[in-house]
C-alpha cells in the first residue's frame, strides 16, 4: 500500500505543468554548457527552493520566481565600454531595472546568462553570489571588465 501511494505522489508531481517561462532565442552551441548549467545550480537561492520550470527553458526559484535563463541575447544597452560593471564572486554582471526588480546579465563570457530578480528580494546581490559559482563553471570569462 506504500508503494502505490509513493507512486500516486510521483506521478501528480510528474503532471505538475511548472512555471511557464517565455522562450527565447538561444546562442548557437549554447545547449549543452546550458543544460549543465542548470543540473549544477543551486538548489536554494536567495533562501527560495528551486521550482519546476516547464520546458526546461530556465530555472527558477521561489515566489515570485527568481528566474536563470542561459545562452541569452545581448542586452540592447549593453555596451562593455560605458555601462557599470557589477562584480559578484568573480562574475561581472550588466544591471537593468525593471517594473518588477531587475535583470541581471553576465559580462565577458562565452554566451549571456541573464538572472531575473523581482524588487521583493533585496539585496538582489545575494541571488547573485547564489548563482556564481554554476555560471563561473559553464560559462568561462573571456573578457572580464575592468
Amino acid at each position: 500500500m506504500k508503494r502505490l501511494a509513493l507512486l500516486a505522489v510521483v506521478l501528480v508531481a510528474g503532471c505538475s505543468p511548472g512555471l511557464g517561462v517565455d522562450a527565447y532565442p538561444t546562442t548557437a552551441g549554447s545547449e549543452v554548457d546550458c543544460k549543465a548549467l542548470y543540473a549544477d545550480a543551486p538548489p536554494k537561492v536567495a533562501g527560495e527552493d528551486s521550482i519546476l520550470v516547464k520546458d526546461d527553458t530556465a530555472i527558477a526559484w521561489g515566489a515570485p520566481p527568481i528566474i536563470l535563463r542561459c545562452g541569452v541575447e545581448k542586452p540592447a544597452g549593453l555596451d562593455p565600454t560605458t555601462v557599470q560593471c557589477n562584480f559578484v564572486d568573480g562574475v561581472d554582471w550588466y544591471s537593468e531595472t525593471t517594473a518588477d526588480g531587475f535583470v541581471f546579465t553576465t559580462i565577458g563570457r562565452s554566451f549571456y546568462v541573464s538572472l531575473e530578480v523581482p524588487k521583493e528580494y533585496d539585496p538582489a546581490s545575494d541571488a547573485l553570489a547564489d548563482v556564481a559559482v554554476a555560471v563561473k563553471k559553464h560559462d568561462p570569462s573571456v573578457t572580464p571588465c575592468e
